[in-house]
């Protein structure tokens, strides 16, 4: 038996330091500019194993949780790469599906001062969810736009009526897209629903710039099926809630470098605290001191804690709770 299954996308990633661009505001929205035509100068490039559920799966498995995942990869270099790095991590990847007849998926990442624009492309995988083995939790993430034309959700829904595993969903954008509130059996199998404060938005059909009290997003989030719901929302934290209360807490310090992955860090670190016994408040610190983590690293995985990290790292910022709202 597991303690957790991932299901999602990989991808490798690569980074470019960009030092020669610009970011202006176009019609109330931050645009990053580059010269056109031009030959632009860019740092030392970084080729990484990433993608949601790569991410989580090995966060998951440094923070002491028998890991397994489920995830499509190409035939090719990239790959092998990303299974043997899942592997090298500890992650189970015996439900690591190869496509012989396609590319893994590559990713481009644009580094400037410290925060990312990805260029991304995926593969029209076929999802067909293997026969898993049980497991305490699962980490339901980011999928390629194909899903849509799979029984995946169906397949997923079932699995967890008849095991009763435990599910964090964490939708990606195709799923938000798709439409979360079709899948109404698997929100009311969700333990915890983790998104950003735009994504939220989307899903309880607001417009992107409705100053919506975020008590009442908590509330509309819960409302569809999970029992309990965080939302993130950048340097001002994340707020969650329990069914019962509502909890706010602020980011950890970090000296940041780049943004990719602090969201799955701080959601892989909230489901591990919850996996070691805390409450949703606790396990909250736990996703915020592994999402800080990340932001010194280049790459979504290089700052992800490891158990006794962990500890340290929450021990060291004692003085950040959560309070009730």
């Amino acid at each position: 038996m597991f303690d957790l299954i991932s299901i999602g996308d990989s991808v490798i990633d690569t980074f470019i330091p960009l030092t020669d661009a610009e970011v202006k505001l176009d019609n109330g929205e931050r645009v990053l500019c580059l010269r056109y035509g031009d030959k632009i100068p860019v740092g030392d490039s970084t080729i990484l194993v990433a993608g949601n559920a790569a991410n989580n799966a090995v966060g998951s498995a440094r923070l002491k949780l028998k890991t397994a995942i489920y995830v499509n990869v190409g035939a090719d270099h990239d790959g092998l790469r990303i299974k043997d790095k899942l592997r090298d991590e500890g992650v189970d990847t015996r439900y690591v599906v190869k496509n012989d007849n396609l590319p893994s998926n590559h990713h481009i990442v644009l580094n400037f001062k410290g925060e990312r624009t990805i260029l991304i492309h995926h593969q029209p995988w076929k999802y067909s969810l293997p026969d898993l083995d049980k497991t305490k939790w699962v980490y339901f993430t980011s999928l390629s736009p194909t899903f849509v034309d799979s029984n995946l959700i169906e397949q997923l829904t079932e699995y967890l009526e008849r095991t009763g595993a435990n599910l964090l969903y964490n939708p990606g954008t195709f799923q938000i897209k798709a439409g979360i509130k079709k899948n109404p059996r698997l929100l009311s199998l969700t333990k915890l629903f983790i998104v950003n404060l735009e994504e939220a938005k989307i899903i309880l059909g607001h417009n992107e710039g409705e100053d919506i009290p975020i008590k009442k997003l908590l509330k509309g989030i819960s409302d569809l099926g999970s029992q309990m719901t965080v939302i993130t929302d950048g340097e001002k934290g994340s707020f969650g809630y329990d069914g019962e209360k509502f909890y706010h807490l602020g980011i950890f310090p970090a000296k940041l470098v780049e943004m990719t992955g602090s969201g799955d860090g701080f959601a892989t670190g909230v489901l591990a605290g919850l996996f070691h016994g805390k409450d949703l408040a606790e396990a909250m610190r736990w996703g915020a001191a592994n999402g800080a983590s990340v932001v010194e690293q280049i790459g979504p995985q290089a700052g992800l804690l490891t158990y006794n990290q962990m500890q340290e790292r929450l021990k060291e910022n004692r003085k950040i709770t959560v309070k009730e709202t």
